[in-house]
């Protein structure tokens, strides 16, 4: 039988319940490094049940891989909605400080299950904040702490890989984790484009709207994908019309200025300025260091594992854009763990070394031209790497975005083909060719590719 009200006691019993079946359903060695040393809760405030990892690599794993499960076995056994939260002993320590916490009552109706499409690991305390992006986060902050008051809408704007994700979703989980009754939206330009075309052939307008009118919070990623598409735009003036005349709170992204947005009507971009326009940069080396840090401290149990000097070599190699970093430090940790070698600087340039060539490779070949973020934004777009998209690999998951990268450099930029070849490590201009016109019958033949590659035009700086 499913009770009504839990106190402190209560959802003691609650936990050792669920500990007992994860101790049935998980691998032994799992159990006992992810969950055994978490024995108690350690308090309940706004229908949260703070749970204390103890540290920073628990804590990530868990809201990585178990939460959503944590959740769904903690609701079939209450009747309001709670959720854990993941905190660490660090962070205990701390709230022992505060005043003393109880059971709250929620607000009665709401739906168990709406879906916020939050990930859970992003939060302000593992945002690293330096001087490219200390603004941002602080109206990031003001925003979450009074919604729909400050700054309405937050409009975040920088290149790609550099936070403005992270940042935009920090706003939402620290509004939710102060009332877990609050409805949070969060959702790519592109989903909402296509919720839309799906509302229009199934005619289910009214679903569609109360999706996206009926929440508190909306935070919207990568707006600049809206340009051309007028009846998108159209509902979403809409959408965002209701919901500034409810002070409901509204968090766009964008890779640039609102002024700079390309095909997208002025009514929309000019109330994109209504509220306050922050941008994210390029950290500085001291910034990139933390971050790395950081990072650390998520992936290894162990946060002195690799040597400061080791760090600071990633650091000053991969300067680009955060999720690079992050992605050069992950090779690290498994290139020296996996062979049981030492965390030093020879084995790091090691372990880096076809990133950092093919690096050298790019920056020579483009020495003329800005092109590196025509190729960030393409091999995030297809989840490879840089190094993936410019190496000789024949495979199609790394072929067909390298055609496309060809076919956006000519289209963009206007460049020989002897030139891309050259960023291509010396592809044969016949190959370049080839390439090019691969993909320009793509976009006569296949609509989800055209769609695709639209896209990614408008995001790499094409004007009409």
């Amino acid at each position: 039988m499913i009770r009504e009200r839990y106190d402190m006691e209560e959802f003691q019993k609650l936990w050792e319940q669920i500990k007992a079946k994860l101790q049935i359903i998980l691998d032994e060695d799992v159990y006992n490094e992810t969950f055994a040393g978490i024995t108690s809760v350690f308090k309940i405030v706004n229908n949260y049940v703070y749970l204390v990892a103890p540290n920073s690599f628990i804590k990530g794993k868990i809201e990585s891989f178990y939460l959503n499960r944590l959740n769904g076995m903690l609701n079939e056994l209450v009747q309001e909605k709670h959720m854990f939260k993941i905190i660490t002993k660090e962070q205990a320590a701390e709230e022992l400080a505060k005043a003393p916490y109880t059971v709250n009552s929620p607000e009665q109706g709401l739906a168990d299950k709406y879906k916020t499409g939050l990930n859970n690991s992003y939060t302000f305390e593992n945002f690293v904040v330096g001087a490219s992006n200390r603004l941002a986060y602080t109206s990031a902050i003001k925003v979450a702490d009074q919604p729909g008051v400050i700054s309405n809408p937050l409009y975040i704007f920088g290149e790609v890989g550099l936070g403005k994700t992270h940042l935009m979703q920090c706003v939402g989980n620290y509004i939710l984790e102060n009332d877990v009754n609050k409805k949070v939206l969060y959702v790519k330009t592109d989903q909402f484009i296509e919720d839309y075309a799906k509302a229009s052939v199934k005619k289910t307008f009214d679903e569609f709207s109360k999706k996206y009118e009926n929440v508190d919070i909306l935070l919207v990623d990568d707006i600049q994908f809206l340009a051309g598409k007028n009846q998108s735009q159209l509902e979403f003036f809409k959408i965002f019309e209701k919901l500034k005349e409810n002070n409901k709170q509204i968090v766009i992204t964008s890779d640039r200025p609102a002024t700079e947005l390309y095909d997208i009507m002025s009514r929309l971009t000019s109330r994109f300025s209504w509220g306050l326009s922050v941008d994210i940069n390029r950290p500085s080396l001291d910034h990139r260091i933390q971050i790395l840090k950081k990072k650390l401290q998520a992936e290894t149990s162990d946060p002195e594992l690799v040597p400061d000097n080791v760090l600071e070599y990633v650091a000053s190699i991969f300067d680009n854009n955060v999720r690079e970093l992050e992605g050069a430090l992950k090779r690290v940790l498994f290139y020296c763990t996996a062979f049981d070698y030492k965390f030093t600087t020879t084995n790091a340039e090691e372990a880096l070394k076809n990133l950092i060539n093919t690096k050298k490779i790019s920056n020579s070949a483009m020495a003329n031209g800005n092109f590196n973020a025509v190729l960030d934004i393409v091999s995030s777009y297809y989840h490879i790497t840089t190094s993936d998209l410019l190496s000789n690999k024949r495979t199609k998951q790394y072929v067909y975005p390298r055609q496309v990268s060809m076919y956006i450099l000519k289209e963009v930029y206007d460049l020989t083909y002897k030139k891309i070849g050259q960023i291509f490590n010396d592809k044969d201009h016949s190959t370049v060719i080839y390439s090019i016109e691969q993909i320009a019958n793509d976009m006569q033949t296949d609509k989800d590719k055209k769609t695709d590659i639209e896209k990614l035009l408008i995001k790499c700086g094409k004007k009409a």
